[in-house]
């Protein structure tokens, strides 16, 4: 079986369409198409629901993607050990939206200067999806809020920041007025159905409080815009780039007991250690700053 085959598969699943996927891998239609039907003949099954200008994954072809994943990853691994395992390579690295924005622009000059010939992959998610897309194989590290629960052996993480639990409001307000205003304004909710809200909700249900929700909102970048037009108040991380536009950012009391902590998350034996150990100092230090 050519790994080709699968890279053409797993490129028609994440494209939606054969199209989109020759596009991808740079093929004719007519090309990924072949290569698709010549899996599907190998293993005597149908992997694609085709449409006119889609096709969609079957049961079978679902249940074989992690595996082909995997495949597909330890063939890359192959070829950068034989290449000397240097740092001529590319990384996925997946990341929340207030990493993308606040930390990795620092990240890409320092990399582009010190390490010319690495490239990254950058694929945005939630916490949720890019810790799932790393256990599936899809990603060889990510920068995400430190999962509220215990780690697979399989799995390392390296907190990177801290992120201290911070009342922004339009108004000046004290720290210890902050539960009253809470409890007077409106109130836009960190969602409290992500890792990092959950931290903001526990907050909340420490100290009794029952505000008047506007919205629950799982972007953090957006709340920061409703607080400062106006909407209402919030409680959110003070994550690195937070520009205070038209808003004002208070730490609440014992703020680090409800921190939202960062961290660098990749498999404890990974095919690649030299640039992912130089992308988690790299991190670290723009962390830092």
């Amino acid at each position: 079986m050519d790994i080709r085959f699968l890279q053409s598969l797993v490129a028609t699943v994440e494209t939606g369409s054969i199209a989109a996927a020759a596009r991808r891998e740079k093929l004719t239609p007519a090309a990924v198409s072949q290569r698709i039907q010549a899996l599907e003949r190998a293993l005597g099954c149908i992997l694609l629901a085709r449409g006119a200008h889609s096709a969609q994954p079957t049961e079978a072809c679902l249940s074989l993607l992690p595996r082909a994943r995997l495949l597909i990853r330890e063939t890359e691994n192959l070829r950068y050990d034989v290449a000397g395992g240097g740092l001529a390579t590319e990384l996925k690295i997946g990341a929340i939206s207030t990493a993308l924005t606040g930390i990795f622009p620092t990240v890409l000059d320092v990399l582009s200067r010190q390490a010319p010939s690495l490239k990254l992959i950058l694929r945005p998610g939630s916490s949720l999806q890019l810790y799932e897309q790393l256990l599936q194989g899809e990603l060889d590290a990510a920068v995400l809020v430190e999962p509220p629960f215990a780690l697979p052996k399989a799995m390392t993480a390296h907190v990177i920041r801290r992120e201290p639990l911070s009342f922004i409001s339009p108004d000046p307000t004290l720290p210890a007025d902050i539960d009253e205003r809470i409890r007077l304004a409106p109130f836009v909710r960190y969602d409290p159905g992500s890792w990092g809200g959950r931290l903001c909700q526990r907050y909340l249900a420490d100290a009794g409080l029952d505000p008047d929700i506007r919205c629950d909102m799982d972007a953090l970048e957006t709340i920061a815009i409703l607080v400062a037009s106006g909407m209402g108040n919030s409680l959110v991380p003070a994550w690195q780039g937070l520009h205070r536009d038209g808003f004002y950012l208070t730490e609440v009391p014992d703020a680090a007991v409800y921190e939202r902590r960062i961290v660098f998350l990749h498999q404890s034996v990974p095919g690649r250690p030299t640039p992912l150990r130089l992308l988690r100092e790299v991190l670290s230090q723009a962390c830092s700053e």
